[in-house]
């Protein structure tokens, strides 16, 4: 597949000053669309080109939140595409925190390089966020960024996250400009892979090895990186947006990538004969509000991804609105202007100005069972298998990542799979190597066989690093699973996540069960961590997000209460009652 695709998109013209209306369509897409009035003002562009950076405009700077105040007082490409990383990593704290602008450098701007400061938690220390196109990984990579952590000791770990990605902890600033320097020897960049950028597209951590995939996700995912990063160098078209934006690639009936949770999502779909896609538009989470996302009615050939990505990231970029943080995700914008009106926009931004209407031919089941990746299952290619393995709650060390590198070389051809759920597939094993690799020790620690309610744990970061959490999540998700594991017997899978805050980057609204940290009262009244419990949201082609099951519940009173849950809605028995039924 070519990669060739151009990345010159036609601007929006500028309405005059008087005022001017047109209709668009605003209802949800399953009714006909309501009329209503836009002013044509609304739609001019509110960005412009600067020395090869995009700026809001001066006429729309008033009302402006605090980030976006940061990106105008100094561009934070900057910091990469001019070499600005190379002067603040030779200050110290003392006197990075002594002036406004270079403290916004590293609490704000250097997000744009992936690089997020722990100043609550961890002062003077990073996480490092990856880009990871389809959650594919090389032993070398991992090799790599297990020498970066090791060198931090007790500071230093990494984390596959709910966005198929690698996150390494405990960096220090002095050794930034190194770092990305070995990062890019490997292969790898962390540029524009935080903040009001495009996160880590998303694909079927099978692709390519599955015998019942629907297409093979990982060249659409290189390339739609490639395009938004400007091949690692840096992509300013992009890097300006109103906030988040996720983008996926579907690549199987099963709907690993999660579609209804992005802001894109690219669905399988022939039509006339020709390979294509579907187009989902606006899903999201946020402390205040969460989206599904909904259909643009919209098709395009495998070869106009590109375009379309960068048509409707630019209609996000011009149009969508910078002052609450909790109403610039491009669903919102989507809200304002209607689905077709939104639609309009994008098409006047697509190379050609055209974009065909949705296809009736969609490749995805809708009726399917999801698939189990964990332990050994048989790869398209004969003689071939490839083995899931359960990382608890994604936490890795230095050690940890030199031991899977060598498994993939050993039994494999050097190559690790990371999935949403936080877990690690390794593909391409012959199968008279099977039984040597389940042998080895660390999958007694990495298990291919995890217990039911193990297998479908996820926490993000929680207080342990991150300053906007809660609540501790990862070891208190892995300590009540275990309590509730001895005191039920579950037989089907159940999806268990938790989050720090209402940022939900645990994803809980997705879950059967799902905890969003909070501050509780306990039975004396005092405050203690407690959380929000989330029930019933369902991933696949039933998609739907959960609802609130009972809030400001103490982390202590948890493991009753999930018992209990887990009986009345999801089959289990209490082991007591069991071991009274076998005498």
């Amino acid at each position: 597949m070519s990669s060739s695709f151009s990345a010159s998109f036609l601007s929006p013209p500028v309405a005059s000053g008087r005022r001017a209306w047109r209709r668009v369509g605003v209802a949800p897409l399953s009714t006909a669309p309501a009329e209503v009035a836009v002013e044509e003002s609304r739609l001019e562009c509110r960005v412009e080109e600067r020395d090869g950076y995009w700026v809001v405009k001066e006429k729309f700077r008033e009302g402006l939140n605090p980030q976006e105040k940061a990106k105008i007082e100094k561009e934070p490409m900057k910091l990469f595409m001019e070499n600005g990383i190379e002067e603040l990593s030779k200050l110290s704290m003392e006197e990075i925190d002594a002036s406004k602008l270079t403290k916004d450098d590293v609490d704000v701007r250097l997000k744009w390089l992936g690089l997020f400061h722990r100043r609550k938690h961890q002062y003077g220390r990073f996480m490092m966020r990856l880009k990871l196109p389809n959650g594919v990984t090389t032993s070398q990579q991992t090799r790599y960024l297990a020498s970066v952590i090791r060198k931090y000791g007790k500071d230093g770990c990494a984390d596959v996250t709910t966005r198929q990605n690698w996150q390494i902890r405990g960096v220090v600033l002095a050794d930034v400009p190194e770092i990305l320097k070995g990062l890019a020897g490997v292969g790898l960049t962390s540029l524009q892979s935080g903040m009001d950028n495009v996160r880590n597209p998303v694909g079927n951590p099978l692709a390519g090895i599955d015998p019942e995939e629907i297409i093979d996700t990982r060249p659409y995912n290189n390339l739609l990186s490639q395009f938004i990063t400007g091949n690692s160098l840096g992509n300013p078209a992009f890097t300006n947006l109103p906030r988040k934006w996720n983008v996926c690639v579907i690549g199987s009936h099963d709907l690993y990538e999660h579609p209804h949770i992005n802001d894109l999502a690219y669905m399988p779909a022939t039509k006339n004969g020709r390979m294509g896609f579907n187009v989902l538009v606006g899903g999201f989470f946020s402390a205040k509000r969460c989206a599904e996302a909904v259909p643009l009615d919209a098709w395009v050939p495998e070869e106009d991804i590109a375009p379309l990505c960068g048509a409707i990231l630019e209609a996000f970029r011009d149009l969508g609105t910078r002052g609450n943080r909790q109403k610039c995700r491009m669903m919102w914008l989507i809200d304002e202007l209607g689905i077709e009106g939104f639609r309009a926009e994008v098409v006047k931004r697509m190379p050609r100005q055209e974009l065909e209407r949705a296809s009736s031919e969609d490749l995805v089941k809708k009726q399917w069972e999801r698939r189990d990746y964990f332990g050994v299952h048989p790869q398209k290619q004969e003689g071939l298998s490839f083995v899931g393995i359960h990382i608890p709650v994604g936490r890795v060390q230095a050690d940890d990542m030199d031991e899977l590198a060598r498994l993939a070389d050993e039994y494999g051809t050097g190559e690790l799979r990371l999935t949403v759920e936080q877990n690690i597939i390794i593909p391409n094993i012959q199968n008279s190597k099977l039984e040597a690799l389940l042998k080895e020790p660390l999958l007694e620690k990495f298990s291919p066989e995890p217990p039911i309610l193990m297998k479908g744990l996820v926490a993000c970061t929680g207080n342990q690093f991150c300053g906007q959490a809660i609540i501790e999540t990862k070891a208190r998700a892995l300590k009540v699973t275990e309590e509730v594991q001895r005191r039920v017997t579950v037989t089907q899978p159940v999806r268990m996540h938790w989050t720090g805050c209402p940022n939900t980057c645990g994803q809980v609204q997705v879950a059967d069960i799902g905890f969003m940290g909070c501050m509780a009262r306990d039975e004396n009244k005092k405050p203690v961590e407690g959380v929000d419990v989330f029930l019933g949201g369902r991933i696949g082609s039933d998609s739907h997000l959960g609802d609130v099951y009972k809030k400001a519940v103490p982390c202590k009173d948890l493991v009753p209460l999930v018992v209990d849950i887990l009986v009345q809605h999801f089959g289990a028995v209490p082991r007591e009652r069991e071991e009274e039924e076998e005498d």
